[in-house]
């Protein structure tokens, strides 16, 4: 016996994919970067770090730059 094969009623379509992310899958990960960007920018937070003069010194020129 021979089983019967069953076909769609309306073919799979090829064109564009409609994929809705929800609002917080791009706001959370955005955050976390803003997060660690403050976190570079200002050494004085970060109490564990203890970092090379020439780093340090490109972390604060960065930081007068953004600050203008």
């Amino acid at each position: 016996m021979s089983a019967r094969t069953h076909s769609r009623p309306h073919p799979a379509t090829t064109g564009g994919v409609d994929i809705r992310l929800p609002w917080w899958a791009l706001a959370l990960p955005a955050l976390a970067f803003i997060a660690l960007l403050v976190l570079i920018l200002n050494p004085s937070d970060a109490h564990a770090a203890s970092g090379d003069p020439a780093i340090t010194h490109l972390v604060e020129r960065a930081q007068q730059l953004l600050a203008r």
